[in-house]
């Protein structure tokens, strides 16, 4: 068997300019031009630092388990970093054969009105601090957490699923079709 020498791997995010980091009580802020970004880690088995413009990932202890974390969380913290710098936009299409759909947003809900013919309104829940915008047949969410802006996203779609019906014959609901960073 084996015995592995290897010292505990770190990883370092590097802050941009005018973005800040603090981490207390296993919370992680990152704050930037396009607003701030709160990512709870008590359930997450790394120890975080922060010094200076640098956030320091060191796994837990030298098992592969607790070394694979540490890509996850670097990721994870790239994508608050990058959520505060640029942000982030998914657009969705309304699409629709014979009742035409209207969308209107109301408060933290998006309201699906006269799906496939139905009288009640579809509701689907926004996340966190995301940005819902209808123009037309596109819907537009825009938010600074990737993890936000992907759950309404879902929430849209789920919320048009059609059950017991040959879905390549009812096509209609709503479908994400653009993933990018920027407003």
């Amino acid at each position: 068997m084996a015995t592995s020498t290897e010292a505990v791997q770190e990883s370092v995010v590097e802050l941009p300019e005018g973005v800040t980091a603090s981490f207390q009580d296993r919370l992680l802020v990152v704050r930037g031009k396009l607003g701030e970004v709160k990512k709870d880690f008590r359930r997450i088995n790394v120890n975080l630092e922060v010094s200076g413009n640098r956030v320091i990932i060191r796994p837990f202890s030298e098992r592969k388990r607790d070394r694979i974390v540490t890509g996850t969380v670097l990721s994870l913290i790239k994508n608050m970093v990058r959520g505060v710098t640029k942000g982030f936009t998914y657009k969705l299409k309304v699409v629709y054969a014979h009742f035409p759909i209207s969308v209107k947003v109301k408060g933290d809900t998006v309201l699906i009105e006269n799906f496939i013919g139905e009288r009640s309104p579809r509701i689907a829940r926004i996340v966190g601090d995301c940005k819902v915008t209808s123009e037309g047949d596109d819907i537009i969410v825009r938010g600074v957490s990737l993890e936000d802006v992907g759950q309404t996203a879902a929430n849209l779609e789920q919320a048009t699923r059609i059950k017991r019906k040959d879905q390549r014959v009812f096509l209609d609901g709503v479908y994400i079709y653009e993933k990018s960073e920027g407003w």
